[in-house]
């Protein structure tokens, strides 16, 4: 049986806030849980009912929930590297023949790319009174799929205000 659990306001107006996080990451396959960041994002929007989007602004990144437990984040780096193997051939990393996308200080990152095509770009929280709804385990993490440098991470609170 589901029970309905509402929360409404009418004629209330939305509101839009947008911060950007930068990050310096060490390695590839890392993990940066990025959920006590995204909370005090949330915090300073004063959306007090909305929704919270995470966004990487790039191809060799993801976004995800999942649970913060070293032993698990092990099994994701090896479940994520057998999908997608550093050391295995990419086209991608043919510079002889590729020639769209190229730049000057280009590194052999294929297997980066393929990771990111099992993963997401983004992810969406719900907040309900001022509460982003996470599990009790779930946690919002960046996984580097590349290698160590500067990133950027899009975040959007859209709702009614407190």
């Amino acid at each position: 049986m589901m029970i309905p659990a509402t929360t409404e306001k009418a004629n209330a107006t939305l509101t839009v806030y947008h911060e950007t996080i930068s990050l310096e990451t060490e390695e590839c396959l890392q993990f940066i849980d990025m959920t006590d960041l995204l909370l005090e994002v949330v915090r300073r929007s004063r959306v007090r009912n909305g929704l919270v989007n995470i966004q990487t602004r790039h191809t060799t990144s993801a976004i995800t929930i999942n649970e913060n437990e070293p032993l698990l984040i092990r099994d994701l780096k090896r479940s994520l590297q057998g999908l997608a193997p550093h050391d295995a051939p990419y086209q991608h990393d043919d510079f002889e023949i590729r020639t769209v996308n190229m730049c000057p200080d280009e590194e052999k990152n294929g297997h980066s790319h393929c990771k990111a095509m099992f993963l997401k770009a983004s992810e969406t929280v719900n907040i309900v009174e001022g509460a982003a709804q996470l599990g009790p385990w779930q946690r919002i993490f960046f996984i580097e799929l590349d290698r160590a440098r500067k990133r950027t991470v899009s975040v959007v609170v859209i709702g009614q205000l407190e």
